[in-house]
């Protein structure tokens, strides 16, 4: 099987490369871990095998995200919205509309939010040596930052194997086409921006709303991401099918991957053709108004026109209240900041408040509503207030959190921690 052309879909002010190959039943998204190069994929001999495997039984798609690869490199690292619209815009390009996603390591990150997100655009979910939240959060402040100096000085020089394939440690063929791999699919900087991102990251709020046929897939002794992760992951989605496979390596493509295909192809198979999703996961943003009440003429034209803007679309809400739900927590933000700057214009007093969680597709946002009006009613005028899951969300997105306490919340068991959101750099 020859290599598949790379083709390149704009998204945003990116370009973003991907491939397609097979000609199976079903699409395959594999969405890559830290890294990944399009054009060294089938240079790397154990690499290209496990593409081609999985490609006679599905069409696989490939693709680089932003900031790594053969896409766009001066873009920065992008954070979870940018990287879920980026999926969007290449499964558009590869007409798939509907498609099984294969999420490695980091990739699963995505994944995860993606099938909460848009559940009508994924058959099932394969996770394999996935984390909810990366291992480096339970470390201390001064362990993080020497491990990210390390993997910026040492980038390129085959740094990672003992972690991420133990077991070809030791093959210097390997380890050569490793070190090129690291030099040409990302800088160090940029590959210590991402860890970064992960560091910050935790997308245990979104697990609920992940309802699609999903298998996780540990290796019992990964090296870079311990099974405890995947264990802990397995009890927060119940319905999920759990695998513990022997094994030390991270890295999908080494080791025992006959079983890892197979397993896949059994999964992917056997899941729904068809779906109609009824939840979802979003973002919903609660403004309110005090006295001039926005009946300044034209205020809630240009509050609507914000929320279509930021690809937000109105919900039903009490009187005096403006509700907006929003597939991504980072435009929900940003339209609530541009809104209240657009009422202190007017003379127009706003503040908003955020909370995700799942809602009704039919409209209905329910309780996550409610958790979104109780945090607005905490914010001081002018102000955008984010609950903390929120806040777990956006890493990488430049938006910045200024920490507010904790505040007790209707239906919450424990008081939810809240910020002040502004724009700025993360």
């Amino acid at each position: 099987m020859a290599p598949p052309e790379t083709r390149y879909v704009r998204s945003g002010d990116a370009r973003i490369a991907y491939q397609a190959v097979g000609e199976g039943a079903t699409d395959l998204v594999i969405v890559p871990g830290l890294v990944s190069h399009l054009g060294l994929t089938w240079q790397i001999p154990e690499h290209a095998q496990f593409c081609r495997e999985l490609a006679r039984f599905s069409r696989v798609i490939l693709f680089d995200k932003r900031g790594t690869g053969l896409s766009d490199r001066d873009k920065g690292a992008p954070g979870l919205e940018q990287r879920m619209d980026d999926l969007l815009a290449v499964m558009a390009a590869a007409g798939s509309r509907r498609a099984a996603l294969f999420g490695n390591s980091e990739g699963g990150l995505l994944s995860l939010l993606f099938a909460a997100t848009y559940p009508e655009r994924v058959r099932a979910l394969v996770l394999y040596g996935v984390f909810v939240h990366a291992p480096t959060r339970v470390w201390l402040p001064e362990q993080v930052a020497t491990r990210f100096d390390v993997v910026e000085r040492g980038w390129g020089t085959a740094l990672m194997p003992p972690s991420v394939a133990p077991s070809k440690a030791s093959d210097q063929r390997f380890r050569r086409n490793w070190a090129r791999f690291e030099r040409q699919s990302a800088s160090g900087a940029t590959a210590v921006a991402l860890m970064r991102i992960d560091h910050d990251l935790d997308i245990t709020d979104v697990l609920p709303a992940v309802h699609v046929p999903t298998l996780l897939m540990h290796r019992l002794g990964d090296r870079r991401i311990p099974v405890e992760n995947g264990r802990h992951l397995a009890a927060h989605l119940p319905d999920a099918t759990y695998l513990e496979l022997p094994g030390v390596d991270h890295l999908a493509h080494i080791g025992d991957t006959a079983r890892v295909i197979a397993e896949t192809e059994r999964f992917v198979m056997a899941s729904p053709v068809e779906a109609a999703p009824r939840r979802a996961f979003a973002t919903i943003l609660s403004l309110k108004f005090s006295e001039p009440a926005p009946s300044v003429p034209g205020f809630l034209n240009i509050a609507l026109g914000e929320i279509e803007r930021f690809r937000g679309r109105q919900v039903a809400g009490p009187e005096g209240e403006l509700l907006a739900a929003f597939d991504g927590p980072a435009r929900a933000t940003r339209c609530s900041l541009a809104i209240c700057e657009q009422a202190r214009r007017l003379g127009v007093i706003a503040h908003g408040g955020l909370q995700s969680g799942e809602i009704d597709l039919a409209g209905d946002p329910g309780a996550v509503a409610k958790l979104a009006s109780s945090v607005a009613d905490f914010a001081d005028p002018g102000e955008t207030l984010a609950s903390g899951g929120v806040r777990d969300l956006v890493a990488g997105s430049g938006l910045t959190f200024a920490a507010r306490g904790t505040r007790e919340l209707p239906g919450l068991p424990e008081p939810a921690r809240l910020y002040a959101a502004a724009e700025g750099k993360s």
